[in-house]
């Protein structure tokens, strides 16, 4: 449903002080003195700084144990220990998926989100209920925030028959995007399995998120991989790799030629901006063209205990994780959860301009740089022109 709005007294994104006209869902027009259009509900900005809607790239609702008792962390140290555990710690909770994921919604949304990418599970074992519960909560929320679904088989696919079949089902179900996992080091056949996922999005017009946690030369390897097979399946600017920590372990020399392939088949990445490890660097690859977005990936859930669903927040992980310290540098980070966001995700539409959705965000801060920093609560949010948040909580 879309809106009409006439927010009064806002900074988009530090500026001057404007009128900020919405009509039918849609950004009309910036300036001084505007009239509402007929039938807008007229809000008072108080100078407030107007951010574009935050985009949450890449978080995996179906897994959170958000709104439920502290559970600690109880998984192995290697990765097939965390998968093993997390299977264990679901099957225990009392909470259907579809009630999980929606709390966590509606806190993205109280936090100023609207437009959330999330991965959910699909295997032999569960079928598509974790598929099904989640069309549903982007039903009962589609006025409030977009949610964009990928098919991700997190115990494989070749090593689970039968995954594959049921990842191109879900895609039939109303799924944009088929996702991937460790194509050596899950699957242990990095050709054969992105055959499968890039067969997947040929035959269905769907896009490709790849979770790559293959490190070293074995990822960067992968990678190219990845950008051949964008090239030859005709996917530019619809395939992202998700955490490609490889990128931050290789020479530089090698990072920038992957870089350049990326760019050229308009390949997103993503991170997460994890406290330990390698991840890619992120400055460097911007510089070269290519998108890169943040996002949360799991929240309170069976392999972190961290997260809050507030996209700012993750803005500030990545610039501390670099020292970003300049003004202008947290403004690229800012864009992680923003602009370069919608780009890697291909948001039509997005953005503070005239005929643009009416997606955006009011907080109490001086600068872009200060909200990324200060990650004040959100005094108002919208998506489409309709009042989704107030001073913190998700609207009714």
């Amino acid at each position: 449903m879309n809106a009409s709005l006439l927010v009064r007294n806002v900074r988009p994104l530090g500026g001057p002080a404007v009128d900020v006209s919405v009509v039918d869902g849609r950004f009309a027009a910036f300036g001084a003195g505007l009239s509402p259009a007929p039938g807008a509900t007229t809000v008072d900005g108080r100078g407030l700084l107007m951010l574009p809607g935050l985009v949450e790239s890449h978080t995996h609702l179906d897994k959170t144990l958000w709104g439920q008792p502290w559970r600690p962390n109880t998984a192995g140290p290697a990765l097939r220990d965390y998968i093993e555990n997390e299977r264990r710690v679901l099957a225990a909770s009392p909470v259907p998926a579809a009630e999980r994921a929606r709390r966590l919604v509606r806190q993205f949304i109280a936090t100023g989100t609207t437009h959330i990418r999330t991965h959910v599970d699909v295997d032999p074992d569960t079928g598509l209920v974790s598929v099904e519960a989640l069309l549903q909560v982007r039903e009962a929320h589609r006025d409030s925030v977009g949610l964009e679904i990928v098919a991700f088989p997190q115990q494989g696919m070749l090593i689970r028959p039968g995954t594959a079949e049921l990842m191109e089902r879900a895609i039939g179900m109303g799924v944009e995007t088929v996702g991937g996992i460790d194509p050596a080091g899950i699957d242990n056949d990095p050709i054969g399995h992105l055959r499968i996922v890039f067969g997947i999005a040929e035959r269905t017009g769907c896009g490709v998120d790849i979770h790559l946690h293959d490190g070293g030369q074995l990822g960067a390897w992968e990678i190219e991989r990845i950008v051949a097979f964008t090239r030859a399946a005709g996917l530019a600017g619809r395939v992202m790799v998700s955490h490609a920590y490889c990128l931050g372990e290789i020479p530089q020399g090698q990072m920038e030629g992957i870089g350049r392939g990326l760019a050229d088949q308009r390949i997103a990445l993503m991170t997460s901006a994890p406290a330990d490890g390698a991840i890619p660097p992120v400055a460097a690859l911007r510089a070269m063209g290519v998108a890169v977005c943040c996002g949360s990936d799991g929240i309170r859930d069976a392999w972190s205990p961290f997260g809050n669903a507030d996209m700012l927040e993750r803005a500030m992980l990545l610039a501390y994780r670099f020292y970003w310290a300049k003004d202008e540098e947290l403004a690229a980070a800012l864009a992680t959860v923003t602009t370069d966001a919608a780009t890697a995700l291909g948001l039509a539409d997005y953005g503070l301009a005239p005929g643009r959705h009416a997606d955006f965000v009011l907080v109490d801060a001086e600068t872009v740089g200060e909200a990324v920093v200060a990650r004040p609560q959100r005094a108002l949010a919208a998506r489409r022109g309709r009042i989704t948040a107030r001073d913190g909580k998700a609207a009714a």
